[in-house]
């Protein structure tokens, strides 16, 4: 999991308010369980290496079979207790980990995800269409309250209305799809599975836990059969289907069911660790089971009882990056950042792809730089790479900024923060730092070429 930083950087210097500026303000819960929304949406967004690369794994035959490539899928977890998902801003899928908490097995998970995929391929998402593509999943959960509640009031000018009318009314409002479209969604689904080859009883069996609620009020509907109305009539049609797939008795793939335990564990851990000791007894000596207790002792400060646990997890399995990650994760949180790095740099060789690791990994570098130029050179290195990775999340930014702001280096941080801004929505401020650096960075430098980009992006914004 993402984490959030308990030290601020402090620079008393007056020669350099800029880099004091960064450094104070860019790490400041830079990296959270779950990183903080709009203050409209109240929800959060979790990044967490681990269950992304599953849940990747799990469907990218899903994908493959709807005619996608799994690069142009991007699955978002959403911290919340309601049921729910949902796509928006193109092919992003968004999934609430309370709907997660309701499934029982990752076939579960994988047929509400291929039911999204069908509304994708079914061209579905017309009104997502205006959510700005290129923004952060945060400020995309905002302007889709804003845009919900234009639709709920029929003013175009009501972006600012979702506190007003309330952001699940909202975003029902936008995302809801008619019952012909969820029909066509679960046929799409049911394709997709089938195509890649799974067993498609996940979908049915997942809908049939919520067919019941077809008869409350709406008012007491989860949010997701509020967004794609159900009835008895979607899951018998799906039954039925699934008798006749060649694929209804196979099982998932080796592995999958264990990693699916982790994701239920680590979610618990993270989010309700006070449900630890009730869903994971002491007597059950499960991997799973250790990964909530290790988490949960974190997540109550229970410094000693966290690292240990946590080290019997790595000794059991010494390749396993996630495991390096959370004691990397447990020492940078817990005042220990220069311990926290031959862990995070264990995490980043077992895991090259992962920008989130690089991300975690680089922070903990700037944090335990000192005066020394060589970690926040190494941090620079490390968030470029992620940056590849990870193109929407506006943390990456911050921390570059920092690191050349700790190095001197002002236009070069204020590059990073224009960047910030524009992900944000701040299409002034991102164009005034933009056309104020440029002027005092080296023609065509890297640095250079981005603020142009931003200009050309914004325009004459003021």
């Amino acid at each position: 999991m993402v984490q959030r930083p308990m030290i601020k950087i402090k620079n008393k210097s007056k020669t350099t308010k800029i880099r004091c500026l960064v450094s104070a303000a860019a790490l400041w819960g830079a990296l959270t369980v779950g990183i903080a929304g709009s203050a409209q949406a109240q929800q959060s967004i979790i990044r967490d290496a681990e269950i992304e690369k599953n849940i990747g794994e799990w469907t990218s035959d899903v994908i493959r079979a709807a005619g996608m490539s799994p690069d142009q899928i991007k699955i978002v977890l959403v911290q919340s207790s309601d049921v729910n998902a949902f796509v928006a801003g193109g092919a992003n899928i968004f999934i609430y980990t309370g709907l997660i908490d309701k499934t029982e097995n990752e076939g579960e998970v994988i047929g509400v995800i291929a039911h999204e995929l069908g509304h994708v391929a079914g061209g579905h998402l017309t009104r997502t269409g205006e959510v700005a593509r290129n923004a952060s999943f945060e400020a995309m959960i905002g302007a889709l309250v804003g845009l919900g509640a234009a639709v709920a009031t029929g003013d175009s000018s009501a972006a600012a209305a979702g506190i007003q009318i309330g952001q699940s009314q909202a975003m029902n409002k936008f995302l809801s799809h008619s019952r012909v479209q969820e029909s066509s969604a679960d046929q799409a689904g049911f394709r997709f599975m089938n195509g890649a080859g799974l067993n498609p009883e996940g979908l049915p069996s997942f809908l049939e836990k919520l067919a019941s609620q077809e008869l409350l009020l709406t008012s007491q509907q989860s949010q997701y059969v509020r967004t794609h109305p159900l009835s008895s009539d979607r899951v018998d049609a799906l039954e039925n289907k699934v008798k006749n797939s060649p694929y209804k008795n196979a099982t998932m793939p080796k592995g999958w069911s264990e990693n699916y335990a982790r994701m239920k564990a680590k979610l618990t851990g993270f989010i309700s660790p006070q449900q630890v000791t009730y869903k994971y007894p002491t007597s059950d000596t499960s991997i799973p089971a250790q990964y909530a207790r290790a988490i949960a002792a974190y997540k109550f400060n229970k410094v000693d009882d966290a690292l240990t646990l946590t080290d019997k997890l790595i000794k059991q399995e010494p390749d396993n990056p996630y495991f390096q990650e959370l004691k990397g994760q447990m020492l940078y949180e817990f005042g220990r950042a220069s311990q926290s790095l031959p862990h995070y740099e264990k995490a980043v060789q077992k895991a090259p792809n992962s920008g989130l690791i690089r991300m975690a990994y680089a922070q903990a570098l700037i944090e335990s730089a000192g005066k020394n130029a060589q970690p926040l050179n190494e941090a620079i290195i490390q968030l470029k790479r992620a940056e590849r990775d990870e193109p929407r999340v506006t943390k990456i930014k911050r921390l570059l900024a920092t690191a050349y702001g700790k190095l001197g280096k002002e236009p070069e941080a204020r590059v990073y923060l224009a960047e910030e801004a524009l992900m944000k929505g701040r299409k002034a401020e991102a164009a005034r730092l933009a056309k104020v650096t440029i002027k005092q960075l080296p023609p065509k430098s890297p640095e250079a070429l981005r603020a142009a980009d931003i200009i050309n992006m914004v325009g004459d914004s003021d």
